[in-house]
């Protein structure tokens, strides 16, 4: 997976000490608060604004609200500082907002006459909201306040920025008004003590309120949420209703959501399903919490389980601090949430830098022993082997199907070999896999960081095209295993492998020529393989730092295969 962990915990945690910010919420504003920042959102360009050396302009996305946002990438030299003059009355108090997103983002105002304040965010792949407070000196009448983000880092996104507090006389923007009911709520998964609803977003809506049987049950800030706490088989009627400053919007259609029956299966996995893989460190990708992965994966498969010093045991540890104080407690609830939406969530055993062995009978119980306890701790539904440095087929097969003995028929299990591990049935991977083909889910073979490879034709072809992808999946489809277990793994960016990425097009092409018979370049299969499985990549984070275009574009593809 080649997870080079290039770990920005050093300096982000010095800037966290010596700054020593906070995020906090936005407080309700009083009556006669007005907000007294100008082009708040974006909307005439960067009226008002100036941003250090050239580095802001405004995009029509990703917005929040209305139909701009800014955006302002930095250098190695410059932070990307973007700062408007705001009129302000003396001896007040302001409340000093907006909402951030894509790299490291800061937030703060100066020349206040009192107490400068700032706060800041680690990189986010969805809208976050900054908040503080200041006050203004006795004979202050105006302050610049300012977003910034880091020197070297991914361009960060701000909109609907606030200056709440007394009106300053330098004139305003118009103030929020009610917004629309949501649209499109639908039940996106079912538990025997859950529900999962979805609903289309909202135009100028800050939160929203979700009501069940006609009684408010949660408040989100995003257009999702799981309700939790509910009786086993029973039918429940949910509402939404989207909220700002201005007020609370009509509720929604409703939609009658019924639970499973008690200790019921879950939602089966689909038969066509993307795998991404979620790091759980920093290497400059954006940092993500479980609940920020996007919509489209349906495998998700977290990086990685660490060895132990017993041989073949693993363990999984949170990297809490590199992931911006992501707690175990929120880690877990967000594995049963994304549960609760149909989602896999396993758990991945090796990588670049992985060392666990399974190269005897007590090595393989102690790994089988080890993932099912941590799939009891953590609430996983199976394990991905991802071991770079070989393994013995004999011996992870029996360690394979001890976990499955212990886990029962709803195991997950995945496989990410290199292209090297699967040109021949005689190799070890492939010899596994074969082994517990009746309990195997998907092989999804890294088509990068490869050399030039022999595709089933008896024919070289080289990475980064469709003949690659093709000709080298067929090895797999036509030398054991069945179409639903094979998958075409990609990077997700550029960034995201040193060599082999390919854009999604050539992906969809690829899954298109081995489904349908369509797409292909010079190599032709033998045959269609509508079974296909679908597509992974290496990683959500890096899918999320290129603005999700991977699965935006493979996502819908996949599911939408015969």
């Amino acid at each position: 997976m080649s997870p080079h962990r290039r770990s920005l915990r050093f300096w982000s945690g010095a800037v966290t000490a010596a700054l020593a910010l906070t995020v906090t919420t936005v407080g309700q504003a009083s009556a006669a608060d007005v907000n007294n920042a100008r082009n708040a959102g974006f909307e005439s360009g960067l009226s008002d604004w100036t941003c250090s050396a050239g580095s802001g302009t405004t995009v029509s996305s990703p917005v929040r609200t209305g139909a701009a946002a800014l955006q302002a990438t930095p250098s190695g030299q410059d932070n990307a500082r973007c700062a408007q003059t705001v009129r302000v009355k003396p001896d007040s108090t302001y409340t000093l907002g907006a909402w951030v997103r894509g790299g490291y983002a800061y937030l703060g105002v100066t020349g206040t006459g009192t107490t400068d304040v700032s706060t800041w965010t680690p990189d986010s792949s969805s809208w976050k909201q900054l908040s503080t407070t200041f006050a203004t000196g006795s004979s202050t009448t105006s302050v610049t306040v300012y977003t910034h983000g880091w020197y070297g880092q991914p361009a960060y996104y701000a909109d609907d920025v606030s200056v709440f507090g007394p009106d300053g006389g330098g004139g305003t923007d118009p103030g929020p008004t009610i917004p629309s009911a949501p649209g499109g709520l639908n039940v996106s998964g079912t538990t025997s003590s859950s529900v999962s609803l979805a609903w289309n977003a909202v135009s100028g809506a800050t939160g929203y309120t979700v009501y069940r049987d006609g009684t408010k049950v949660t408040a989100v800030s995003g257009t999702s949420a799981t309700v939790t706490g509910l009786a086993a088989s029973t039918s429940y009627s949910f509402q939404v209703t989207a909220t700002n400053g201005a007020g609370e919007s009509p509720r929604s259609a409703a939609v009658t959501g019924t639970t499973n029956k008690p200790n019921g299966p879950g939602p089966a996995l689909p038969k066509h399903a993307v795998t991404g893989y979620w790091q759980n460190f920093n290497n400059g990708a954006a940092v993500q919490k479980l609940a920020d992965v996007q919509a489209q994966y349906d495998i998700i498969a977290v990086a990685f389980a660490d060895a132990t010093s017993t041989p073949g045991a693993v363990t999984f540890n949170l990297d809490s601090a590199g992931l911006g104080g992501y707690t175990v407690d929120q880690f877990k609830a967000d594995i049963r949430a994304k549960q609760a939406a149909g989602k896999k969530v396993i758990v991945s055993v090796g990588g670049e830098r992985g060392t666990v062995a399974v190269n005897d009978a007590a090595s393989a119980a102690n790994f089988a022993n080890s993932v099912y306890s941590v799939m009891q701790t953590y609430g996983f539904d199976g394990v991905d082997i991802d071991l770079e440095n070989g393994l013995n087929a004999t011996y992870m097969t029996q360690a394979l199907r001890s976990l499955a003995a212990k886990a029962g028929s709803s195991l997950i299990i995945t496989m990410a070999p290199q292209t090297i591990d699967m040109q021949s049935t005689s190799n070890s991977y492939f010899q596994t896999a074969l082994n517990i083909k009746d309990i195997l889910t998907v092989v999804n073979m890294q088509y990068y960081n490869s050399g030039s490879m022999l595709g089933c034709d008896g024919k070289v072809y080289s990475q980064g095209s469709v003949d690659f992808l093709t000709a080298l999946a067929c090895i797999q489809l036509e030398g054991g295993l069945a179409p639903s277990q094979v998958g075409l793994g990609l990077p997700a960016s550029t960034r995201g492998a040193g060599s082999g990425y390919v854009s999604p097009t050539v992906v969809n092409n690829a899954l298109d020529c081995l489904a349908k018979g369509t797409g292909c370049g010079s190599f032709k299969p033998p045959r269609t393989y509508p079974g296909l499985r679908g597509a992974m990549t290496w990683s959500t984070n890096w899918d999320a730092t290129a603005g999700n275009a991977w699965s935006n574009a493979v996502g819908p593809h996949v599911h939408g295969l015969p």
